[in-house]
């Protein structure tokens, strides 16, 4: 999204980001640390041995100072460094806890919290525990029950213990139970370097009993820490903490609770919402007691996650090929805890198919699943001890189906083709406001009516790459006329010597120098973000270049690979085109070209094209430059600069550059950094969602920093993973974890095809944004990335992502469920199959000689021949070089096979 450096100061701080990464004028921070100190500091600390833990309570409040894992110096899993300026009343901590209740009498609820305001607690004396509070001086005169809270060590394991009474004569409803979930994602103030250093981001699994957090460090590296339930503790939600006033912005998303109970919730703020899992109260009678726990595990890095959970009798579920499944898609679930499964239940009703499938060697229950409706869908497991679990599915239509639908509402809804005279943005495809129904013309953030930047150049640019994944004619035609038009031209300059540098947006506030009837009066310009023409018409900022040279790329593959779409013999401008827009990305914007740009693979992909035409001194031209740049990443630590403090998007670009001039050690830290917020956890919303907390701000409707569900992060940040896969086909982990991000970056379509910048994590909310927004970066990583993949696990057998298999003896069946159907990749093998034209329809493998049959499509009206690669990213033992039987590489590199225009056509890969 367009990253001004001055943020509105009504989203939380006036940040000033200087050249250097640091954080100035930090007025809201200087405004919490001269509010009055009554957490009882002064008082001291009190230190225990917890197990893995050094534990640090504040003596006053016994709320947590310290959690420091002792295989690691100088990290804390809580803000330690924050403590003294986060002292206040109504700033949570570790250790508080959130009621909200209602008498039998009563109809409305009433809210009541450890963290209002602050009183010492009274200590009290249990036996074998670290540290007991009676809670009741904390808490309003009026609290109706009382509550002591233990910090205990439960068979090697640090326990958080809430006992809960009803200390009255009446009935008392739970009606909203949350326990603040307070680590360090502060990064305020800290270099990357401190931040890979000191803070974490943590996710959740929203499971009921089986739920649980991971907290992992943003190196990567080891220890994470997990939170998981003691007792009955069920993970019923997860609710943002807006009522602490630690500042919310671009450097700390928030904190969060986990909720035992939101019925009072659901009755109240989250009215009408369909929620993850249904909320639920509790009612204590008199005299009665409840208890509700934590414990918190130490584990290695994400990877090690689910492992542990093993070793800890947690349930542990592994769906293939994740959360998000095509209806025409035979998923796989299987599930490992040591309790028999009593009842399978699906919400809605029958929206999933799922039928038992028995067990592997290891005992994991094996279920086969089948998506049946489309959107949300919900499973509940009992256990025969009772825990609940429930996993969260996006059903979507199949994937063909998706990105025909994307493809047509944006070269119909979106197509802007008004008499544009001042602006000029005729023809193209434009932002589109779906509640209103109606493009978005004007807006305050010039970007998003201005067809630049994240937020406006993402339709047109997902309406490209929508080509690139399955061409249609009409679409193409009238794309061609932006391109020739409006793209270049008006996006990007065309001639004169900034010939190819690209504006940041073509929608400007210029009210004095333009007709008064020229700007809407609903819409409020008096903000930083509705540019004067000057800033509007600047080509500095280098993320504006991927978007443009991905155009140009896209035009190049049509007119080299297809017939009748766009004129062959323009292919080798196209190509040169989006070379150029590289290198003037680096000569004319080089301070931010200094960074990893989202979509920066494009200049990967447009390199290897020129080296596949022999346009050599292009191609050495722009390779020279991407090395510049990536030697600059190599000698930095941690080389994801942004324009922000901290970002997610630079990574792909680093990575891809990182791996193809052989600087493995960057690429490594590179893809630990991704998949520290690429979590991997039952929960469509979540596996495989890369972070990011504030683009709502910039490419938005519902304006807001909030944990956004798929964003485009996550399919970009799936190019790397899914990447380093291929040369690891036996990490399992970066499959699921790419395959997420991947396939999450479609699961919030529409039916009708609208694509919006993301889907609000919030609980009050939780539905798509308005807009369509920059989700078109994200398409991009979905296009590019889209692919099969068939592999044998050592548990669960043969597995297929994005296809469905059959096995015949020692012969494998596979049958592609992806829309491009262009790209496989054969785990056993190492084999990387793709198609620079045609389709896949089929294949066989045969496990036993490696021999692989490839069924190609038949011919259309545009496709008379399929451009086949072959490369083997993967170095297995006895496995030889393929080739393909009887064929000839051509001078592109690649095998050329004429298709049948009346029946498929096979080909046979042999090593």
């Amino acid at each position: 999204m367009t990253k001004k450096l001055v943020l509105k100061a009504g989203f939380g701080l006036l940040l000033i980001m200087m050249s250097s990464g640091k954080i100035f004028a930090q007025s809201p921070w200087v405004a919490l640390g001269k509010k009055p100190s009554t957490l009882g500091l002064e008082q001291g600390f009190s230190t225990f041995d917890a197990g893995d833990f050094n534990l640090k309570l504040v003596k006053a409040s016994q709320t947590v100072a310290g959690l420091a894992p002792k295989t690691v110096k100088d990290f804390d899993f809580v803000p330690s460094d924050s403590l003294k300026v986060r002292s206040s009343d109504g700033l949570y901590h570790l250790g508080d806890i959130n009621l909200r209740l209602r008498t039998s009498d009563d109809t409305a609820w009433k809210s009541y919290s450890t963290a209002g305001k602050r009183v010492a607690v009274k200590n009290i004396a249990i036996p074998k525990t670290l540290a007991a509070a009676d809670l009741a001086p904390t808490m309003p005169a009026d609290m109706p029950l009382s509550i002591k809270r233990i910090w205990e060590m439960v068979g090697g394991k640090l326990v958080l213990r809430f006992e809960i009474s009803n200390k009255t004569r009446r009935n008392v409803e739970i009606g909203a139970l949350g326990i603040p979930m307070i680590f360090d994602n502060i990064l305020e103030g800290r270099t990357l370097e401190q931040t890979h250093a000191k803070n974490v981001f943590y996710d959740p699994y929203i499971g009921k009993d089986a739920g649980y957090l991971q907290v992992t460090r943003l190196s990567g590296h080891a220890p994470s820490l997990i939170v998981a339930p003691y007792g009955k503790t069920p993970f019923e939600a997860y609710n943002p903490l807006n009522d602490d006033k630690t500042p919310r912005g671009i450097a700390f998303e928030g904190f969060y609770e986990w909720m035992v109970y939101s019925k009072a919730y659901a009755e109240t703020e989250w009215k009408g919402v369909d929620e993850w899992n249904s909320p639920t109260s509790i009612v204590l009678k008199p005299g009665e007691t409840k208890s509700y726990g934590l414990q918190f595990i130490l584990s290695g890095t994400a990877k090690d996650i689910e492992s542990k959970l093993i070793e800890n009798k947690k349930p542990v579920a592994m769906s293939v090929p994740g959360y998000v499944i095509a209806k025409d898609v035979d998923a796989r679930l299987f599930i490992n805890y040591g309790k028999k499964i009593s009842a399978i239940n699906v919400y809605p009703l029958n929206s999933l198919t799922v039928k038992s499938a028995g067990t592997t060697k290891n005992r994991w229950k094996s279920y086969a699943v089948k998506g049946n409706n489309a959107g949300r869908a919900r499973l509940s497991i009992t256990y025969a001890d009772g825990l609940e679990q429930t996993i969260n599915y996006k059903i979507i239509e199949p994937e063909s189906d998706v990105i025909a639908s994307y493809g047509n509402f944006l070269t119909t809804k979106q197509w802007f083709d008004k008499t544009d005279k001042i602006f000029k943005r005729s023809p193209s495809v434009i932002t589109y406001d779906y509640e209103k129904q109606q493009q978005v013309i004007q807006d305050s953030r010039a970007w998003i009516s201005g067809l630049s930047d994240e937020g406006g150049a993402g339709s047109w640019l997902g309406a490209m790459m929508k080509q690139f994944v399955h061409p249609e004619k009409n679409e193409i035609d009238k794309l061609k006329q932006f391109v020739d038009t409006v793209m270049f031209g008006r996006i990007q300059l065309k001639d004169g010597p900034k010939k190819y540098g690209v504006r940041k947006s073509l929608f400007y506030y210029a009210p004095d120098s333009l007709p008064k009837d020229t700007y809407s009066k609903e819409i409020n310009f008096k903000t930083w973000s509705a540019w004067p023409r000057k800033e509007a018409d600047d080509l500095g900022r280098s993320y504006n270049y991927p978007h443009v040279a991905a155009a140009h790329w896209v035009m190049y593959r049509l007119a080299r690979n297809h017939q009748g779409l766009v004129d062959e013999s323009t292919w080798k401008q196209h190509l040169i085109d989006a070379a150029e827009t590289g290198l003037a990305m680096v000569n004319i914007a080089p301070y931010y070209a200094q960074f990893g740009q989202m979509e920066g693979t494009v200049f990967y992909l447009i390199l290897t094209d020129l080296k596949n035409e022999g346009l050599r001194a292009e191609a050495d031209k722009l390779e020279n430059e991407m090395k510049k740049r990536a030697n600059h990443w190599r000698a930095l630590d941690y080389p994801f600069g942004s324009e922000m403090p901290w970002d997610s998007t630079g990574q792909e670009e680093v990575y891809v550059w990182s791996e193809y001039f052989g600087y493995e050690d960057k690429a490594k830290v590179t893809l630990d950094a991704i998949l520290a917020y690429m979590p991997v956890v039952p929960h469509w919303a979540y596996n495989g969602n890369a972070r990011r907390y504030w683009d709502f701000l910039y490419g938005g409707k519902l304006m807001r920093i909030e944990r956004m569900i798929h964003h485009y992060g996550s399919a970009l940040n799936a190019i790397p993973v899914l990447m380093d896969y291929r040369k690891n086909p036996e990490d399992f982990y970066l499959l699921r974890t790419g395959y997420g991000g991947l396939m999450g970056s479609i699961s919030n379509i529409t039916k009708d095809g609208f694509a919006p910048a993301a889907f609000h994590a919030y609980p009050s909310t939780l539905k798509n944004d308005g807009i369509t927004g920059d989700y078109g970066s994200g398409f991009f990583g979905y296009a590019v990335n889209t692919s099969t993949y068939l592999l044998k696990h050592k548990e669960f057998g043969w597995l297929a992502f994005g296809g469905n298999l059959i096995e015949h003896g020692k012969t494998i069946d596979l049958k592609l469920t992806t829309a491009a159907k262009s790209a496989v990749y054969i785990a056993p093998a190492g084999l990387w199959i793709t198609l620079d034209a045609g389709t896949i329809d089929a294949l066989s493998y045969n496990a036993t000689n490696g021999e692989i049959q490839v069924t190609l499509s038949k011919a259309d009206e545009h496709t008379n021949r399929a451009v086949v690669r072959i490369s083997q990213p993967a170095k297995i033992d006895g496995v030889g070089k393929y080739s393909l039987k009887d064929g000839l590489i051509g001078a592109r590199g690649a095998y050329e096979v004429k298709l049948s225009t009346q029946n498929t056509t096979q080909v046979t890969l042999v090593k």
